[in-house]
């Protein structure tokens, strides 16, 4: 687990953070945490001490989706545990994650059972983010499994989302192309979830494939409204200015 970190180039104390999990991580040859660079010059540029996590992924050896989990879990306890250190407001912790980094994020928020090894995991220390940010994400832990871990079928729907609708999420924005394969599977699982009472506001780009809001596609059209996007609904909790 490897946290790179954008630091702001005005030194504060209580600055609000934000940590992205980049998508492709369950293929062999996954995507890395570059995914999120440029988003996360971006906040930091406004002050947010900005993280892309390099959780475990696809090119380890014997990887599982439960490692990167516990991973997201992991981040989020080391940030608040050394919040001092890193001139962070605990209260004010942003995670962001698309495709299977966002299945990963929602599932640790959902999944309070999956733990890192007790040295690394620090449970008594909070791991849900104080808001979350979701790029089109698969919900439905069972149609991963099949496709891709089938060694874990069995409890597959233990961990997937889209069966174990509750309120758990903190205030969510969750992006989202009409055209992406996961759309119509977003859509159930955020109306289900807002019926058992989370706060998730859906944004929608009408025809976009999934991916398109990457840095260097549609010629940074997407990046640039999407990043919008992000930086009104954090304005709109005060976590920037």
């Amino acid at each position: 687990l490897k946290l790179f970190i954008f630091e702001p180039e005005v030194k504060q104390t209580d600055r609000p953070a934000i940590l992205f999990f980049n998508g492709g991580s369950f293929k062999k040859n996954p995507k890395s945490p570059v995914q999120f660079q440029h988003q996360a010059n971006y906040f930091a540029s406004k002050g947010m001490v900005a993280i892309c996590v390099d959780y475990r992924n696809g090119s380890d050896k014997d990887f599982l989706p439960t490692q990167a989990i516990t991973d997201v879990k992991s981040a989020i306890r080391w940030v608040r545990r050394n919040s001092s250190e890193l001139g962070v407001d605990p209260n004010k912790i942003v995670v962001c994650g698309s495709s299977a980094g966002g299945y990963v994020t929602i599932s640790s928020i959902m999944f309070k059972d999956l733990n890192d090894e007790s040295e690394y995991s620090n449970q008594s220390i909070d791991h849900i983010p104080n808001l979350l940010i979701i790029f089109a994400a698969g919900m439905d832990g069972v149609d991963i499994m099949r496709r891709r871990y089938p060694q874990l079928l069995e409890n597959a729907t233990k961990l997937s989302p889209i069966h174990n609708m509750k309120k758990c999420l903190p205030r969510t924005l969750w992006i989202c192309g009409t055209a992406d394969d996961f759309y119509a599977q977003n859509l159930d699982f955020i109306t289900q979830m807002r019926d058992k009472g989370n706060d998730i506001t859906f944004k929608t780009f009408e025809g976009m494939e999934h991916g398109f809001f990457n840095y260097g596609t549609h010629q940074n059209k997407y990046f640039h409204k999407t990043r919008m996007e992000m930086e009104e609904y954090l304005h709109s909790f005060n976590v920037i200015s």
